[in-house]
């Protein structure tokens, strides 16, 4: 077999997810073709999608050096230092590229996802308004073109590329899957036949199990637009089907999370921290995903003080690379940090936070699974806001299973059984912290927002210890934080009640969620 042929069989292994074969066979092409640079950036291509970020690095960085202008290296080594979040280094080799080769169409989108990860959203448009006159029909810009649109709350240009998309590539299942959280089906099914033809489209035997994903949840979403649940469900349930089967879920290593964290802070004195007299201030907003902490960041960030860095995920990071030996806390090391005024912890988060350029010393932050890490934010991060969102359990889970999430963390999301006994862990998690803290966590209630908002809301901004704007009233007409999650076609709109017991419509299909839901909490 010449080189080219077994070059085209790494990347056929690389296509269907078998990176250890591929692996394999790159490290036999190096060991008789040392120095390719080709062959060295395809090697660390194949270890950073394993998720071995470090290992890919060396990989690249080598091949950099065999062939000094191989653009694709310099690309893929910019990604491994955004995945490591050094942000800097990544910027730099983006820049480095886009220097030499202004029109590197996959430079420009590289380099506008990290800015879209750090809310530089308009900058994002920029890099992206620019590749598309390069290339007019890459779906891979207008779909990130697309999405960015969307995260600024420009439905109209968001909804024309992925039209866009669909002209040029109709199975294209993202754009469909776009499309579907913008419009409202009750008002107009022409998509839903759209997506409804692809299920009997030759080609769809032949869609990854991602693009069936999308298009059974697009599909769902379509159906519960029009009330015809038990459709609805059929198409959901596939969906789900799909992800777990294929992606396993360990409840037992989340429970044994529980237990280590438990265990630590039963044996440590919560008195004893030093506060910490930095300006800065950090308002953590947690909870179970689709829980309302979307909508209460909005809330938070429209205050004039506030900027809000979205769902970033900084903070555990951090913990698991300065706390975590062995999968076992350092609580020498812990206690070493909460006795200093300036932890490492503090410092290397709010240095992240400081490459996003906000305007301002208060900064929200709403990774809703957070709420595992509330002890360790109140020892390390002594002047912070800790507000936990909640709504009705039955209209979270259904939430959950209604969604495709894109981290891996969400695996439990795809499954009756698993997100009920998330949620269950997820209530024991909650009642520990307020046993702990009491007071210093504030309870934001959906239903309570929905039904009395402006009492509530001035409830939320008072604790964080803001001066009252009515403007944070009409937060959805003066949004300051792009919105990159699942609950970006809400963010934009005023609140409304049609989420409020939503799970009635769907109870019948998931007797075994609720039935778990009834018996545990």
């Amino acid at each position: 077999m010449d080189l080219k042929s077994k070059i085209f069989e790494i990347q056929k292994l690389i296509s269907q997810n078998k990176f250890s074969s591929a692996y394999a066979k790159c490290e036999k092409l190096i060991k008789k073709i040392p120095d390719n640079s080709y062959i060295l950036n395809l090697t660390g291509l194949v270890l950073q999608r394993k998720g071995l970020i470090q290992k890919s690095i060396n990989y690249f960085q080598k091949a950099i050096i065999n062939e000094p202008k191989n653009y694709a290296a310099i690309n893929n080594l910019a990604n491994a230092y955004k995945s490591l979040l050094d942000f800097k280094k990544s910027e730099d080799l983006y820049k480095k590229v886009l220097n030499e080769d202004p029109q590197n169409i996959k430079a420009l989108n590289n380099y506008a996802n990290l800015k879209r990860d750090i809310n530089s959203y308009e900058d994002a448009k920029t890099l992206l308004l620019k590749a598309i006159n390069i290339d007019p029909k890459n779906v891979t810009i207008l779909l990130s073109l697309a999405l960015c649109c969307q995260g600024l709350g420009e439905m109209t240009d968001a909804k024309n590329f992925a039209l866009k998309i669909l002209d040029i590539q109709p199975t294209n299942t993202s754009a469909h899957k776009l499309l579907s959280t913008i419009f409202n089906y009750k008002k107009d099914p022409t998509h839903l036949e759209q997506m409804k033809k692809l299920l009997t489209n030759e080609k769809f035997q032949n869609f990854s199990l991602s693009e069936k994903t999308e298009l059974y949840f697009s599909i769902g979403k379509a159906y519960e637009d029009i009330k015809d649940f038990e459709t609805s469900y059929k198409y959901l349930n596939e969906a789900n089907i799909i992800v777990s089967q294929n992606y396993k879920y360990d409840l037992a290593s989340n429970n044994k999370l529980f237990q280590k964290i438990k265990k630590l802070f039963d044996s440590i004195e919560l008195k004893n921290f030093i506060k910490n007299e930095s300006k800065k201030k950090n308002i953590f907003i947690c909870g179970m995903p689709r829980s309302g902490t979307t909508l209460v960041e909005q809330i938070v960030a429209s205050h004039s003080e506030v900027s809000g860095a979205g769902e970033v995920h900084y903070l555990s990071n951090i913990i698991d690379k300065y706390f975590l030996q062995n999968e076992n806390f350092n609580k020498s090391e812990i206690l070493n940090q909460m006795f200093k005024s300036n932890n490492i912890i503090f410092n290397e988060y709010n240095n992240l936070l400081d490459f996003h350029k906000f305007g301002s010393d208060i900064i929200t932050d709403k990774a809703p699974q957070n709420f595992i890490w509330i002890g360790f934010i109140k020892i390390l991060f002594p002047n912070s806001k800790i507000i936990h969102c909640h709504r009705n359990p039955k209209d979270n889970c259904l939430s959950l299973y209604k969604n495709h999430f894109s981290s891996k963390s969400m695996y439990w999301a795809y499954d009756q059984k698993d997100i009920a006994d998330y949620y269950v862990l997820y209530s024991k998690f909650m009642n520990y912290w307020k046993t702990k803290f009491k007071d210093s966590i504030f309870d934001a209630n959906y239903e309570n927002i929905v039904n009395y908002p402006e009492k509530e809301i001035k409830k939320i901004i008072s604790f964080c210890d803001l001066t009252w704007e009515p403007e944070c009233l009409n937060f959805y007409q003066n949004s300051k934080t792009p919105v990159q999650t699942v609950s970006v076609s809400q963010a934009s709109k005023p609140i409304y009640k049609s989420s409020i017991n939503s799970n009635q419509g769907f109870a019948q299909y998931l007797t075994e969620m609720f039935d778990i839901l009834d018996t545990k909490l």
